[in-house]
């Protein structure tokens, strides 16, 4: 039987030769990943009423990343609960206070193609990036795995999306989901598996990658997936992990597909998303009249380290506008160490940026919010009205290399022509 990447894994977990879609399975879990806001202070009260432990703390990561920095008492509170339950509990993987957990959970070296995973987060496809089948589920859902090491699943079908080609210089993943969101609506993927295929997608860095899998969300999908080759072994490799066979996890040719949808990636240019909506975007040229008050380079689809590397790449020898407030809030503390090795902390320092913690922060909606009636452009991967700010505030999205450029012109601006 001819099997997508999705189905050979779901196969896996399932202790199966294959699978079909839309069949019901019991699938093992490899790894559970939830933080501090999806995390103990969820589960610990339903494990103690059920008189439940945890089925295999070896398999469980747990991120402190939400409500840092912890500067009120609620956020101390549950900080300090994660902790302790980390400890009692007996969780070996326990990151704390070092990063966004999706990024964490990549540099650390839990992921590894065929791996099926759940996260107690929304953004949890990020693992597709590796190969891996991972997506997010709700506390209830991450009781059940917690203490039975299981999951019930639909199997999925495929929608392939193929990028042939190479993109443009200033172009990037977050441009290609902005896109994609608009082009198929934030249901486009239909709570289904999305596959990343074509000769742009395999040349793209693992970074860059996880953005894609990550706004597989966005899209709707309950999954989004990259086979893995010799740039996510190589990762992995400097992750620490040895040995990687991609050779498995490829999908047939030929095997059924909900919907096939091939690009041209020369055509696509940088992209913003309108508030309120990913799929609200347009060719930023369309926006150039809008003046911001803030540029924010953060969260996980938008502050990793290649990420800094494209907003430095804008900002060498420029300054934000006056007038235009530069947040930097990099996503793991690990990036932030190699941004400045590189020197790609001092290009944004130069250029006036205020670094803000290693955390979700601002694109959570915790801690430091934006003001009512700000107009920012924002490298998170949502701009739903309220979520970042007052119901007035308007948050545009865009790559980091869009963002950092509309810094520079004091309003939302192609950054093609400032590239060094």
């Amino acid at each position: 039987m001819l099997q997508t990447l999705a189905q050979k894994i779901v196969a896996r977990a399932a202790g199966r030769a294959a699978v079909t879609p839309g069949e019901i399975v019991t699938c093992r879990v490899d790894l559970a990943m939830f933080h501090d806001s999806s995390g103990p202070r969820r589960l610990q009260p339903m494990l103690e009423r059920l008189g439940a432990t945890v089925w295999d703390p070896a398999r469980i990561v747990l991120v402190t990343d939400h409500y840092l920095p912890a500067e009120d008492e609620e956020s101390r509170n549950i900080v300090r609960l994660t902790r302790d339950w980390a400890k009692s509990a007996g969780i070996r993987n326990f990151h704390d206070s070092i990063g966004i957990c999706h990024v964490v959970l990549a540099e650390k070296g839990h992921l590894q193609p065929g791996l099926f995973a759940v996260g107690g987060d929304s953004h949890s496809p990020t693992g597709g990036a590796f190969g891996a089948y991972m997506f997010g589920v709700g506390a209830t859902e991450m009781l059940g795995v917690v203490v039975t090491g299981e999951i019930w699943l639909r199997v999925p079908d495929t929608i392939l999306i193929e990028w042939d080609g190479r993109f443009g210089d200033g172009v990037s993943a977050k441009d290609v989901m902005l896109f994609l969101c608009t082009r198929f609506g934030l249901d486009g993927g239909r709570y289904q598996a999305v596959e990343y295929a074509g000769s742009a997608i395999r040349a793209l860095p693992m970074q860059e990658r996880m953005t894609l899998a990550n706004m597989t969300a966005e899209l709707g999908g309950q999954t989004g997936l990259i086979a893995p080759d010799d740039t996510t072994r190589a990762f992995l490799e400097q992750a620490g992990v040895h040995e990687v066979d991609c050779r498995p996890w490829h999908g047939d040719a030929g095997a059924p597909l909900l919907e096939h949808h091939v690009f041209d990636a020369a055509t696509l240019g940088p992209q913003v998303a309108a508030p309120h909506s990913p799929a609200n975007a347009r060719p930023v040229a369309e926006f150039d009249n809008v003046r911001i008050d803030v540029a924010y380079i953060g969260a996980c689809t938008g502050a990793k380290l290649e990420d800094l590397r494209m907003a430095a790449r804008v900002l060498d020898g420029r300054r934000a506008a006056p007038g235009v407030e530069l947040l930097v809030a990099p996503a793991s503390r690990q990036d932030q160490e190699q941004a400045h090795a590189e020197g790609v902390l001092g290009v944004l320092e130069a250029a006036g940026a205020q670094f803000l913690a290693n955390a979700c922060g601002v694109c959570a909606g915790y801690g430091r919010r934006f003001d009512a009636d700000q107009t920012v452009i924002s490298s998170t991967a949502r701009n739903f009205k309220g979520r970042m700010g007052a119901p007035s505030t308007e948050v545009f999205l865009g790559s980091p290399y869009t963002v950092a450029a509309s810094a520079v012109a004091g309003r939302i601006a192609d950054p093609r022509g400032l590239l060094q």
